[in-house]
């Protein structure tokens, strides 16, 4: 499996504009986030964690000339903006881009995107093809992905295990029944906003708490605001194993594909 983190910054991205602080004026490539998204290649299947505002930004850079289909994290505009730009794949893979989310969050798609999912369309607008999921592990041609809530402030929200790697944004509590489902993991990738408390968002001293408790062999920060701090003093400050993300960094991870048949016979 390949994982490219297409962005690492919180909503409002880093640089914040009009911010003149040390890490919004930084050099360093690694401290320009867009908003957080990873795109995973697990085998032939291309898939997208949320289409954020800087989405067709971020499928031009990172070169994704395919995609299979799009997992929704929650409704939050930092997570949905760009899902216009979903049209390209349209255009060239002739068909429907399938969407994997909760019953709310469609209907949020709904009302945001009315126009591509009106009766009568207009031509040339997203053509999109709607999976409500909830908890129930399921597949996507036969990649088995496992839905983790989180609670990000009230809001439930989800996080995704495929394989032995997860994926988790915009929280700030895990309950002990979902906490079990990021065990073993090779890597986990976790939100980390700032240092300072936050009301719906880990901070860095509690992300790094929960990576202790999980004990991942590798565990990776996104979700970052300008609060946190430069990227190369932030990272001298954690732990061998625990890195902090940043836009267009590749990590591969080892998978052992499922078959959808042998999973259901042992549940």
């Amino acid at each position: 499996m390949k994982v490219t983190f297409l962005g690492t910054g919180t909503s409002q991205g880093v640089p914040v504009i009009g911010c003149d602080c040390a890490v919004c004026r930084s050099l360093d490539f690694r401290d320009k986030r867009l908003r957080s998204s990873v795109h995973l290649q697990v085998g032939g299947l291309s898939l997208v964690i949320d289409t954020g505002p800087d989405f067709r930004q971020q499928m031009l850079r990172a070169n994704v000339r395919h995609l299979d289909a799009v997992l929704f994290t929650h409704e939050h505009k930092d997570h949905t903006a760009g899902l216009d730009d979903v049209r390209p794949f349209n255009f060239k893979q002739g068909k429907d881009m399938p969407l994997y989310a909760r019953p709310h969050v469609i209907e949020q798609l709904k009302r945001e995107f009315a126009y591509a999912f009106a009766e009568h369309k207009y031509p040339g607008v997203p053509q999109l093809k709607v999976h409500p999921i909830d908890h129930a592990p399921f597949f996507i041609e036969g990649v088995r992905i496992i839905p983790v809530e989180v609670m990000h402030y009230k809001l439930p929200v989800l996080g995704y295990r495929i394989g032995n790697f997860a994926y988790i944004t915009d929280a700030n509590y895990i309950a002990p029944e979902e906490k079990e489902k990021l065990r073993g993991l090779d890597v986990l990738v976790l939100n980390a906003l700032r240092r300072k408390e936050h009301i719906s968002h880990f901070t860095l001293e509690e992300a790094l708490a929960l990576i202790e408790e999980l004990q991942p062999r590798r565990a990776y920060l996104t979700h970052i605001s300008h609060q946190l701090g430069l990227h190369r003093e932030v990272e001298a400050e954690l732990p061998g194993h625990v890195r902090l993300a940043y836009d267009g960094l590749c990590v591969s991870v080892a998978y052992e594909p499922e078959h959808e048949e042998e999973s259901q016979s042992s549940q």
